[in-house]
This record gives structure tokens, C-alpha cells and sequence, in this order.
């Protein structure tokens, strides 16, 4: 049913309206940019939000960002990895060790850990003038015929063609498309970036450490700082300890098992305000099987499609691969239209709006089994490696290999270029 809407309302027509300036949400916007679609990203923040500091860029990232144009600037502004060690918190010796310099079946693998605010600024400065909105917090969405009726917490309503929504886990957009809200794991994940003015001295080396119920890797962004994140299943009375950066450092330390010394100074060294903690949540992988991915006019993208774990790191790279696959699929929906102005209730605007209906199902198939695939690796991932018990400490040993290939395997995946067929 067409709604009314109030004549004291600001009502403005947009193409495109993405909800998030997250790293889908501005990947989707610069993917569509490069092949001439203008789009407008609402963000609720006033300024891009960087939370999380820095995220470990796999195979697949680096495919994607090459695809937006962006990937050369961010080499230069990160060091590759070289390899992974895998060691045990009790034994404290490596369990397993692994080289990046593996040739998969898309080409040589290449891995970098990359901070979050380079990539959102180097995702946001390619993009027109204006593009991004801050400040516009999406409360509601609505339908007037085709067109869905996005309402903003200051009043205005904005008449979108297509809506995408990349408004993160607890995404208006998929909500509306009838997805339920994240689940939680019961793990909960410490983040932080430690500096080193003079150089940490650290190889180029992505650590981890597992063991007792326990998880937390250390790995170097570039010559000066260094992300480490640690992850748990607190109690209810260890979950206060979230409320203080000091006590939250403190118990760290003192459930490192036999760390290097130097992975002790990382954590020590990073100031109270670098520490973040949250909550683990990810979507049903069951629920993108079946469940609306787009609707009409509408699709998801990022977090607010595919929740999950950070355990085999994919969630930000898969947010790049959704933005890449998402401007080609629209692109290819709205470029081979006529390029004649299309107004509503005239010729041709059933068959625009069936373009556009296609154009994000295409999108939707393509990455419908790919989610639910990394959802399910690092929920698993998770689950082993963050186990407890003498008979899983055991087993996570032999396993270690397997789990640890599964990074490489799992990041061997092209999301292709955008060029329209």
C-alpha cells in the first residue's frame, strides 16, 4: 500500500541509496562510481567509523580492492606477510608454520594486515564530493510503488529506486527483508593496536596462539605498529572486566600461557584507550540459504548479510567481494537499460524495475553459498581452537594444520573484475 507522505516532510529522489559507510557499503558505492552510477551512502556517524583498528586483507581482499582501483595505494602503505606460525599457549612452542608464498588455483597468495581507517579513507577519497552523508540515521523504511521510502531520524525521507542495505549487524535494511538478528557465541573479542615509535622489531609473521579455551594472535600492520586481538567465552562475573581497560589488560596478561616475551610488550604496551571489546555474533548460516538476500528493489551486503566470527579473518574481505559483485550485477542491470529518463508511471518503468529486480538476485546468487560457506569455516574455526579440556587441547594439536590451511583455502577465491558482459 502507497504511503503518505506528511507535506512538511524534505522528500528527496535518489538512484541509489546505500545505508552504511561501512567497507561494503563504500566498496559497493566506488564499484558503482567507476562505472558511472551515482549513489549516496547514509552514514549515522559523523565521521567514518574505524572500530577495530586493522584487518588481515587475504588473496580474495587484494582481488577485490584491485578490481575498485585501490589496491596499489594500499601496498604501499602495508608490508606483506610472509607466513603464519601457530603455536600452543601451554607448551608454548609452534604447533604449525605456514607460508604465504603458496600459488593457489587465482594466482600467488598475497596478505597484509591493513588499518581499518586507511582503508575506509582510501574506499571514501575516490568517491564524488557529497557522496557519503553523515549524520543520517536510517529509522525506518517504507514503499510507494516501486520506490522504497528510506526515513531518517531528522525528518527527511529520501525516495530510493535501489536501497542497499550495509548497515552492519543490527542492519535496518535487513530487518525489513526479514532477517532475524545476529546470534551470539558466547566468545567475546579484545582488540588493539599497540605503537612502537622506535620499530617492534617483528617479522613480517602472522602469530597465533591457542589453547585452554583461549585464542589471540599478533600481527605487524607496518614498521611501527602492531594489531593483536584475543578471544574468550568470559563468565558472567568476567564479562564486568569489559567496563575496565585496566583490569581488562591485567587479565589478559596474566592468561597468556608461555608467551614470547615480546608478544607480552605488545599488550603492554598498548594504551588503555586502544582496547576494544565485543561481543562474537554471527547470522544462521541456514538463514541465507532461504532467506531474502534481495527482495525487489532491496539487497544486503557486509555484516548486515553475513555476520560471523573473525576466525578465519574473512568478514572484511567478504564485505569487498560483496561491494564488487554487487556494483557489477547493478551495473549490468542499470547500464544496458535505455538511457532515456525513466519517470515513474511512464513507459518502460515496469521493465527498469524488473532490470533492477534481477540485477540483485544475480548479486544474491553469487553470494549466497560464499557466505554461508565462510560463516560456517569460522564458526568451526572458532569452536575448536577456543576450546577447552584436556581431550580438545589434544585434538586441536593434531588439527592445527588443517585449521590453519583452511586461512589460505578459504581466501583462494576471485570475485572477478568490474566489467560488464
Amino acid at each position: 500500500m502507497a504511503s503518505i507522505i506528511p507535506s512538511l516532510m524534505e522528500v528527496v529522489e535518489e538512484s541509489v541509496v546505500i545505508v552504511g559507510a561501512g567497507i561494503a557499503g563504500l566498496s559497493a558505492a566506488l564499484g558503482l562510481h567507476r562505472l558511472g552510477i551515482r549513489s549516496v551512502v547514509l552514514e549515522s556517524s559523523d565521521s567514518l567509523r574505524t572500530t577495530g583498528f586493522a584487518l588481515t586483507t587475504w588473496t580474495n581482499a587484494w582481488k577485490a580492492l584491485d578490481a575498485l582501483g585501490i589496491g596499489d595505494t594500499l601496498r604501499q602503505q602495508h608490508g606483506a606477510l610472509r607466513g603464519n606460525v601457530t603455536s600452543s599457549t601451554i607448551s608454548g612452542l609452534p604447533v604449525f608454520e605456514m607460508s604465504f608464498k603458496a600459488k593457489g588455483k587465482n594466482g600467488d597468495h598475497e596478505v597484509r594486515r591493513v588499518k581499518r581507517r586507511l582503508l575506509l579513507e582510501a574506499l571514501a577519497d575516490e568517491l564524488p564530493s557529497g557522496t557519503i552523508r553523515f549524520s543520517s540515521k536510517v529509522v525506518s523504511i517504507d514503499e510507494s510503488g516501486y520506490l522504497k521510502l528510506v526515513h531518517l531520524a531528522d525528518g527527511t525521507i529520501l525516495k530510493a529506486k535501489v536501497l542497499v542495505g550495509s548497515d552492519g549487524v543490527n542492519s535496518v535494511v535487513a530487518k525489513w527483508l526479514g532477517f532475524k538478528q545476529p546470534a551470539f557465541t558466547g566468545r567475546s573479542a579484545i582488540r588493539g593496536l599497540a605503537n612502537f615509535k622506535s620499530g617492534h622489531g617483528f617479522d613480517p609473521i602472522f602469530m597465533q596462539f591457542f589453547g585452554n579455551g583461549i585464542r589471540y594472535g599478533v600481527i605487524p600492520c607496518d614498521d611501527k605498529t602492531v594489531y593483536w586481538y584475543y578471544t574468550w567465552a568470559p563468565t558472567s562475573q568476567e564479562r564486568e572486566l569489559e567496563e575496565s581497560p585496566a583490569q581488562l589488560k591485567q587479565y589478559i596478561l596474566s592468561n597468556l600461557g608461555k608467551a614470547p616475551e615480546k608478544v607480552r610488550e605488545v599488550i603492554e604496551s598498548t594504551n588503555l584507550d586502544a582496547f576494544i571489546s565485543s561481543p562474537l555474533r554471527y547470522r544462521h548460516p541456514w538463514e541465507l540459504l532461504w532467506g531474502n538476500i534481495s527482495k525487489g528493489n532491496v539487497c544486503v551486503a557486509g555484516d548486515a548479510l553475513h555476520p560471523m566470527t573473525p576466525d578465519i579473518g574473512q568478514g572484511g574481505c567478504a564485505a569487498l567481494e560483496d561491494g564488487v559483485v554487487l556494483a557489477r550485477c547493478l551495473g549490468e542491470a542499470l547500464l544496458k537499460h535505455s538511457r532515456r529518463e525513466i519517470k515513474d508511471g511512464g513507459e518502460g518503468v515496469e521493465e527498469y524495475y524488473k532490470r533492477i529486480e534481477m540485477g540483485l538476485k544475480k548479486y544474491a546468487n553469487e553470494r549466497r553459498w560464499r557466505g554461508f560457506d565462510l560463516i560456517v569455516t569460522g564458526y568451526v574455526v572458532g569452536f575448536m581452537q577456543g576450546s577447552g579440556g584436556k581431550i580438545m587441547t589434544l585434538l586441536n594439536k593434531f588439527l592445527a594444520p588443517t585449521l590453519a590451511l583452511l586461512l589460505l583455502k578459504k581466501a583462494d577465491f576471485d570475485c572477478g573484475k568490474l566489467i560488464i558482459s
